[in-house]
């Protein structure tokens, strides 16, 4: 699918680029590293938004007709992020604390060309099922979930037998809420 403009998808996740590729967009890869702090007293659901325009405003001065696409996806349960876990243990901790509960899954997202800012974020409601040690563990070592947020992808086997229940979208969940992304490129 092609867009007025050109498509720049700024993300190394081969999630997001699977997502975009199956919906049938058209888009070239082109990153930059940028720090992904944010500060402590920042409420927890602005987090993503503002990860993802720091994203593409690095990318801003290259632009000549495009527009960059940057997402960042958090896990918030009882008002704390979940980012990506460091190792087995902090996987197995995370995992632990979804364990049975609901939680929030927010994707941010910015459109960014050299006229023109769109942000936006879409949130999703995911319930897990009471997971055991074993099955945290079988999965932890199989699926080695330690590029998602959470510990988990929705995708993998975590998403297929722990996740109960969605209220929302599951591709907000797998990293972007592509419905929201074509709304907004086909506005543009």
């Amino acid at each position: 699918m092609q867009f007025k403009y050109p498509l720049i998808l700024a993300s190394g996740s081969p999630r997001r680029q699977q997502l975009l590729r199956e919906a049938g967009f058209l888009y070239s890869l082109r990153m930059k590293s940028v720090p992904e702090d944010f500060p402590e007293d920042m409420p927890v659901a602005e987090v993503p938004v503002m990860l993802a325009r720091r994203k593409a405003e690095a990318l801003r001065p290259e632009l000549s007709g495009e527009i960059v696409l940057t997402a960042d996806t958090v896990v918030i349960i009882e008002g704390i992020i979940l980012n990506k876990p460091a190792d087995e243990a902090e996987a197995f901790t995370m995992l632990s604390r979804l364990s049975g509960k609901m939680h929030q899954v927010i994707t941010g997202v910015c459109l960014l060309s050299s006229e023109k800012t769109v942000t936006f974020s879409d949130l999703t409601e995911v319930y897990f099922k009471p997971l055991s040690a074993d099955e945290i563990t079988r999965y932890i070592r199989q699926c080695q979930p330690y590029d998602k947020a959470g510990a988990y992808g929705a995708q993998e086997w975590m998403g297929m037998v722990g996740v109960e229940k969605i209220v929302g979208s599951y591709f907000n969940v797998m990293g972007l809420p592509v419905h929201r992304v074509y709304e907004e490129l086909v506005r543009w």
